[in-house]
């Protein structure tokens, strides 16, 4: 038997302690909860994500009546960014949620096929994507979103089609 370990490193900021970018990010991912559409669940989150060139994307989550059909607000930041500038890298997402009119106290995490999108773009430009959640009692910031799926699912699992 082989038993596997893995490690994810977390660490915990007070916002006085973050550079003026990671807070320009988590401001954004904030507002973004504003326009969230979310009749069902009352759970308003948004997320900004920075490319390389320094543009930020916002994204928020949307609803349907048919809860399959909805879209989370990582990948609503993600897939325009991706619209808008395809060839340019992510480099750091934040994401922030509330209810209720209040933020959370502890950070929101993405949801799985959120991370395996995020990851697809780390794969596909072969640099890490800085993942920073809020929650009002600190940020939380992984390094990569790597980190946050083990045991991946990539492109190289899937089989040749050059044979």
């Amino acid at each position: 038997m082989k038993e596997l370990l893995f490690h994810t490193t977390v660490q915990c900021f007070s916002m006085d302690e973050l550079s003026a970018d990671d807070l320009l990010l988590i401001e954004k991912a904030k507002a973004m909860t504003f326009s969230s559409y979310s009749p069902y669940s009352h759970f308003q989150v948004g997320a900004a994500l920075r490319l390389a060139d320094g543009q930020i994307f916002g994204g928020s989550n949307q609803e349907n009546a048919s809860y399959p059909v909805g879209l989370c607000a990582e990948r609503t930041a993600f897939f325009y960014a991706s619209s808008a500038a395809p060839d340019v890298p992510p480099v750091a997402i934040a994401i922030a949620a509330q209810t209720g009119g209040a933020f959370l106290p502890k950070s929101a995490a993405p949801c799985g096929m959120c991370r395996q999108a995020l990851l697809e773009a780390e794969t596909r430009f072969r640099q890490p994507i800085r993942v920073l959640l809020y929650g009002t009692e600190g940020v939380m910031v992984i390094q990569s979103v790597s980190d946050l799926l083990p045991l991946n699912f990539d492109g190289s699992d899937l089989p040749s089609t050059n044979s």
